[in-house]
């Protein structure tokens, strides 16, 4: 099998984050490093943060948590 033929041209693609007024939403989930339980998606870092705090007080030794973050994100040829 051979290769392409001819190339029409080549673009250089640009990657920023969505600021769109139609983007998804940022947010953020807590996820315990112990046992895998999470909490729910939110606009903002407070609510999964609180519930990181509840949950280790309902299992003192589940002590590590990952931040998950979801940003949305947006691809463009920029114009000349």
């Amino acid at each position: 099998m051979s290769g392409p033929k001819a190339i029409i041209r080549s673009e250089t693609w640009t990657i920023t984050p969505d600021r769109e007024p139609d983007a998804k939403p940022l947010t953020h989930k807590m996820r315990c490093d112990v046992c895998g339980d999470e909490s729910g998606e939110d606009g903002s870092w407070e609510p999964p943060q609180s519930w990181a705090l509840s949950h280790s007080g309902r299992n003192p030794s589940h002590h590590s948590y990952s931040e998950i973050i979801t940003r949305p994100w947006r691809t463009f040829m920029p114009t000349p």
